[in-house]
Formats: C-alpha cells, structure tokens, sequence
C-alpha cells in the first residue's frame, strides 16, 4: 500500500461496533438497576418504549442522542452515558467508513467523482433505501434504519454555516440506472436539481461517448479540511484508503481537473438531467 495511505486497506478488519454497543447497553442497565428502575419504568420516564430500552440494553439498536441524555438523567448517571455518545453515533458506520467520516464532517472543500451510485451526500431517503435494501450480504431491516439515519446526518454538511464548496463529477450511466423503480429514480432526478441549483454546489455529468476520459483509474474524493489537510478518499466493496501524502494527493487532484474539464458544464449537466427526467 502507498505510503501516504492510512488505516483501511489492505484486508477487511472486524467491526467492533457490535461489541461496543454490547458494552454501552451492559453499562445502561447496571445503571438502571442501581436507580431501581425496570427497563418498563425506564422507558415511561424517558419516552420511549420497553421493547426499545431491552434493545439498546441487548446492543441490538444504537440509540439516539437524545435518549442517551434522557436515561442518563433518569437514571443518574452524571454523564457516564452522554460522555460516550460521539462513539455511539460512530457506531452507525461501517468500520473502515469512520474515519473518512470525520473528516468528511470537517470539509471546507470536498470533490467527488462516483461511478457506480449517487454520492451520500447527494441522496434523497427514498434512494438510500433502496440502495442499503439491496446491498449483498443483505442487511437486516435495523441496520438499514441505522445507515439511513447515518447517511442523512452527514447530509448536515451541504447546510453548515460556512457553506462549504462541493462538487460532484457522475457517470451518465449512473442516472439512467433506475435504481429502486421509476417513482425512486424520478425522486432521485429531482433531488439532484434541487441541489444543482444551490450556489456552492456544482453537479457536473460524465458522458458515456467520450473517446477520452481521466477517471479510468476509479472512483475517489478529495476533501480541504477547514484547518488546510488535503486528503485523498479511494473505496471498493468493504476496503478503504485514505491518502495525506501531499505528490500522492495532488495526483488526484490533477485528475479531478481533468475530469472537470471532460464532463459536461454544471449548467449543461442540469439541462441534461432535466431532460432525463421529463422522458420518465
């Protein structure tokens, strides 16, 4: 592996959020029981439902934010549970997306190019859905809820205050592809405008007929953090690499210029995804 990569690739390491959320619900209900509360008492006084606490409790549901606050008052906790909730919401990812994740969240600049799907970050929830319905391994209905969750958290980027630059370079293919059936590619189709449409993001569409094309090489994203790091992001199946060394980095960036330059305008690029969606 290049020496500027970081952790993720390389082989697939075990996720260990499983045993993470099995130590957190272990935790939770020590603490219930020290206060004296069943996981139905617990539940009335915090909103929620038994069947809800057992889960958490049992490391089988990742729990909310607010929850986490709710039984760490109710059962007087002083902050043991909130103090792990930046671990928990981890929890939500994959283990060799973490990483990413958090630095993703720090972008004040991030470019993509993708080649098989719609960047996360450009998704509408029906799309997710269908997307994380039929991933292989099939995931079970509880981790897909937890993905959608995650994925729409990080969605929270194209709003931040400072707005940051996004750009997004998409093979043509990837929306003709009707991922989910013709109402979620229509919903997709629409979303995308709504968001080509907002001053600091630009989507731009990779035609199938250019005879030249830098993106051979694959899919990656390049992020400008808002403290200067310039990282280079490349993912396939459950492998991850996240490059820092700055020859590796402008390599990539250079790329994604070029790739730029080949694809279609950001203007002409919604003209066509217009267009696209009035033939459905």
């Amino acid at each position: 592996m290049d020496a500027g990569a970081e952790a993720g690739a390389g082989g697939v390491e075990p996720d260990s959020s499983g045993q993470f959320l099995r130590c957190f619900g272990r935790q939770m209900k020590l603490l219930r029981e020290t206060a004296g509360l069943t996981q139905a008492q617990l539940g009335d006084r915090v909103g929620y439902g038994e069947a809800l606490i057992a889960a958490v409790e049992q490391g089988r549901r990742i729990p909310k934010p607010e929850l986490i606050d709710a039984v760490d008052r109710a059962v007087g906790a002083r902050g043991v549970l909130t103090a792990m909730k930046e671990e928990v919401a981890k929890a939500r990812y994959p283990s060799f997306f973490r990483r990413f994740v958090s630095l993703e969240a720090e972008a004040a600049e991030l470019h993509a190019y993708d080649t098989h799907l719609v960047n996360g970050l450009l998704q509408c929830e029906e799309y997710m859905r269908a997307v994380f319905g039929m991933w292989r391994p099939l995931l079970d209905v509880e981790t897909v809820e937890q993905r959608v969750s995650a994925r729409r958290d990080r969605q929270k980027l194209l709003s931040r205050t400072p707005k940051p630059l996004l750009s997004f370079v998409i093979e043509e293919h990837v929306l003709m592809r009707p991922l989910g059936g013709t109402s979620v590619h229509r919903a997709q189709l629409e979303h995308l405008l709504l968001l080509g449409h907002e001053r600091h993001i630009e989507l731009q569409v990779m035609p199938t007929d250019r005879d030249e094309h830098a993106g051979v090489a694959g899919p990656f994203t390049l992020i400008l953090t808002r403290t200067g790091r310039r990282i280079a992001y490349t993912e396939v199946q459950s492998n991850s690499a996240l490059y820092t060394e700055p020859a590796k980095v402008q390599g990539f960036e250079s790329t994604y210029g070029v790739l730029r330059a080949q694809a279609m305008t950001p203007r002409e690029s919604l003209t066509w995804i217009e267009k696209l969606l009035g033939e459905l």
